[in-house]
């Protein structure tokens, strides 16, 4: 089978793309043929060599975590799922994932029954970026109703879903992209844009009572001048110090926190943001589709950043 190989961590020109032996699933596992699988950050990030201690120390391995698919063949301790059954899911963090190919192993509780209301496309960019959404609002946000939320980079792949989310729940939702993204971010059921070109959100928001937070930095110090003593900012790029958190919640009242997809995702996520899917609360944008012998193109685009929704890389194109 065709899979895109990680050999060295000398950047995406370095990743190949080649013949390997098709997996054979253990006992526990499923094989399943890719149809469509995620683009991440964390794809483009371990190519370049960061992220090392996600990395398996043995290389060769398979780039890629997110997938959809059809399944192959299920091994004898395999009870959940049937050859021919659609599943989606996100595979073996904090490993080497395997989807960047046309077959991947994966256990029973890493996928959940694709819904049939959206292809595999589609439902190829929901597991890493849907599970990081739910999680962040619901488990480390507490969202409720009626709060004021702030979500940056509101166009992206975790951000799209989660404005989604919130506006579902109730909340009033604030968010930041560029100009050119505006229509999409407000249909999706922002209630306030903000144009991160043309304005510091600081000058413009306040009083929010949680704030979504993909880009870290000084986006993160920013972040806590508008949030309410009480709030919540919750994290995604890298965890802040201890002094860090401890400094937010001294001075401004506002607790501070860090979402670990690799570390913190559960099965009980996926197949909640699966159903939400499958109900209409959320509609995965998907933005782009490359072939999988264009990977280090859809890798060297997300590493661009701006993108509306999600990349996709799909083996099977027909």
């Amino acid at each position: 089978m065709k899979a895109i190989q990680l050999r060295n961590t000398d950047g995406i020109d370095a990743l190949t793309h080649e013949d390997i032996p098709r997996p054979v699933p253990e006992t526990n596992e499923l094989l399943v043929s890719v149809h469509a699988a995620g683009v991440n950050p964390l794809d483009w990030l371990i190519a370049r060599g960061m992220l090392s201690h996600l990395r398996s120390n043995q290389t060769p391995w398979t780039l890629g975590w997110d997938v959809s698919g059809v399944i192959e063949s299920v091994g004898d301790e395999v009870s959940a799922f049937d050859p021919g059954d659609t599943v989606c899911g996100m595979t073996r963090l904090p490993d080497a994932g395997g989807t960047f190919a046309d077959y991947v192993t994966v256990t029973p509780d890493e996928v959940t029954p694709k819904p049939s209301s959206h292809s595999h496309r589609e439902m190829a960019g929901v597991p890493m970026a849907g599970q990081t959404a739910f999680h962040t609002l619901y488990e480390a946000g507490s969202l409720d109703p009626g709060d004021r939320v702030l979500v940056h980079a509101a166009a992206g792949g975790v951000g799209h879903i989660a404005v989604q989310l919130a506006s579902n729940t109730g909340a009033h939702v604030i968010g930041t992209a560029s100009a050119a993204n505006e229509s999409f971010v407000r249909d999706l059921g922002a209630d306030e844009f903000v144009d991160y070109r043309t304005q510091r959100f600081e000058n413009v928001v306040d009083d929010v009572d949680f704030v979504l937070d993909p880009v870290g930095g000084e986006v993160l110090d920013r972040s806590v001048q508008v949030t309410r003593r009480g709030g919540t900012v919750v994290t995604l790029p890298e965890p802040p110090t201890d002094k860090v958190v401890d400094q937010y919640l001294d001075r401004e009242g506002v607790d501070v926190r860090f979402f670990d997809v690799v570390l913190d995702s559960d099965p009980m996520a996926l197949q909640k943001v699966a159903a939400h899917v499958d109900t209409g609360v959320i509609t995965p944008s998907v933005a782009e589709t490359y072939p999988l012998s264009d990977v280090q193109q859809a890798l060297t685009r997300s590493a661009d950043g701006h993108v509306s929704g999600k990349l996709v890389v799909a083996p099977r194109m027909g």
